[in-house]
């Protein structure tokens, strides 16, 4: 017998689905040795009071095995010597774009400047210890983008989009814990996300895809209004292209701008990381002195308001998680976040940052910002770009010019006083005090410090000197969107050029960039099916 329950339970009685057994063989009469299998299908944490409780939706096995997956698997044929397209790019998007492309009977050719996932590991950890950034593998470039060394978040409002479902269990299907598909909030970690991204790659070899490393496009290769391929230096491929560069590809912005393709400057969201002590955090959420105890995750917490006009709010929260230095380029400092899959690390960090317009940038403090040496700023569809690196090359000269990130305890800038000395951190290249509310552009300081305010009301405890501010937190999307048409997702002008993902500017974060990959691929498939038919 197969029976699905409702459970709300305390989190030592859900903590592994023996605990769950012991309990439904305690309040539902059913003997242990009869439940053959208990499958939790959706999972969340209630702490809204001050007894926690885990809600549960279980399917039970009753003298009788399981006769399906935990998963639905996808079929992935063999499509060698099939019609071939080009995917630019090896993160979220361009991988669900290949993988789909091989479901349509589509041969996927990737092409991905930086390193495969495990030789990147090497190049990422020389910023840590030597503070050199190689400018082709780092946080961003690389097999898996962007996404690759993160959290691996998997929550996102873009489900009208696309089918949510069926990204996870692909991800499932290639290693990840079948937790994804029943978590509130699920997350890989960056631990384990190298794994499941290499077996992505074996899927697309096997199937007859190819892809390139260490193979960066240097142009398109265009008839008329129609994208035929792309040049690579000395290698030149054929087919119409889905160009899923991430968003930190400036040099492809810079060189679509340069050949006339229409851009545009898109909104953004800038600011600092915030870290505080991971037990500091799990004492607020959950309200009680002992934060966690032994049987709940790492606490999480979501922020936002309005100052004067602009959104300011956290972003990609790390409970348990690190601080790591994601500049793409020498003369930058950018920080992001990341955790593994057990969140364990001794402090939780997140974005905190403000939302800009690209109209705001004719406000006096955000011009102030000293420009790029031997960088001439062009503006129009760059401007936002152009304020990033900005930001950035500002951030580095605060920090000694190394990786060394520039930072503040959060009551001192809140109240703008120096900080002669900062605590703990999980940055390993380190910090340096810097009077982040001084050097920052007063657009942004006055309202991350108005925002820290209004979050220390909310919740008691968050506004704290033993927290600290790591400057500085920019790449939170794309600075640009490439014009494409609704309908095709083609570019508006020229046909068989497809942008995709965070750095066409239309996904933000691992699964929608997902979705959006496989809705290019889908096009693509239409596209050649229109020509082959004239």
């Amino acid at each position: 017998m197969i029976k699905e329950l409702q459970l709300r339970l305390l989190p030592q009685q859900a903590v592994n689905e023996q605990s769950i057994k012991a309990y439904l063989a305690q309040e539902y009469a059913v003997s242990p040795e009869s439940l053959t299998a208990v499958r939790v299908l959706k999972r969340s944490v209630d702490a809204r009071q001050r007894t926690i409780f885990v809600n549960l939706k279980v399917r039970l096995y009753i003298n009788e095995q399981p006769t399906d997956d935990a998963f639905q698997r996808t079929d992935y044929p063999n499509v060698a010597g099939r019609e071939q397209a080009i995917v630019v790019g090896a993160g979220p998007g361009g991988l669900f774009a290949a993988l789909r492309l091989i479901e349509l009977g589509v041969c996927p050719v990737v092409v991905e400047r930086g390193k495969n996932v495990h030789d990147r590991r090497k190049d990422i950890a020389q910023i840590s210890r030597t503070h050199a950034v190689n400018p082709e593998s780092n946080y961003s470039f690389g097999e898996g983008g962007a996404g690759a060394f993160s959290d691996g978040k998997l929550y996102t409002r873009s489900k009208k989009r696309g089918n949510v479902e069926k990204i996870l269990n692909v991800f499932c299907q290639h290693g990840a814990s079948t937790s994804i598909l029943s978590d509130a909030h699920p997350h890989l970690g960056t631990d384990k996300l190298p794994g499941i991204i290499e077996a992505m790659r074996e899927t697309i070899i096997r199937c007859g895809g190819q892809v390139y490393f260490e193979t960066k496009m240097q142009r398109l290769l265009v008839s008329g209004n129609t994208v035929e391929g792309i040049n690579c230096g000395d290698q030149e491929f054929y087919g119409p292209v889905i160009l899923a560069t991430g968003h930190s590809a400036r040099d492809v912005y810079r060189y679509l701008h340069a050949q006339g393709i229409e851009l545009e400057a898109k909104d953004l969201a800038v600011g600092v990381r915030l870290e505080h002590p991971s037990h500091r955090i799990d004492q607020i959420q959950y309200h009680r002195s002992e934060g966690r105890g032994l049987f709940l995750p790492a606490a999480e917490y979501s922020f936002v308001t309005q100052v004067e006009g602009r959104g300011v709010y956290s972003f990609c929260m790390c409970p348990g998680g690190t601080v790591v230095p994601a500049a793409s380029s020498p003369q930058q400092i950018v920080v992001n976040g990341m955790s593994n899959s057990q969140r364990n690390s001794p402090w939780s960090n997140s974005g905190m940052v403000v939302e800009l317009h690209a109209t705001d940038l004719d406000e006096p403090s955000l011009k102030g910002l000293p420009p790029l040496p031997e960088t001439e700023a062009v503006g129009g569809s760059l401007a936002m770009l152009e304020f990033q690196e900005r930001l950035e090359y500002t951030a580095w000269l605060q920090g000694n010019m190394r990786q060394t990130a520039p930072a503040q305890r959060m009551a001192h800038f809140v109240n703008n006083k120096g900080s002669y000395d900062l605590p703990a951190t999980s940055y390993t290249p380190g910090l340096v005090s810097t009077p982040i509310h001084f050097w920052m552009p007063q657009f942004i300081t006055s309202r991350l410090q108005q925002g820290f305010k209004h979050f220390g009301k909310q919740s008691h405890g968050f506004l704290t000197n033993d927290a600290v501010l790591i400057g500085v937190e920019t790449r939170t999307s794309a600075p640009v969107r490439i014009l494409r048409d609704h309908d095709t997702l083609q570019h508006i002008r020229l046909q068989g050029l497809f942008p995709c993902g965070e750095g066409a500017g239309y996904a933000g974060g691992i699964v929608s960039a997902a979705i959006d990959g496989e809705r290019c691929a889908e096009m693509l498939a239409e596209y050649l099916a229109d020509v082959r038919q004239g």
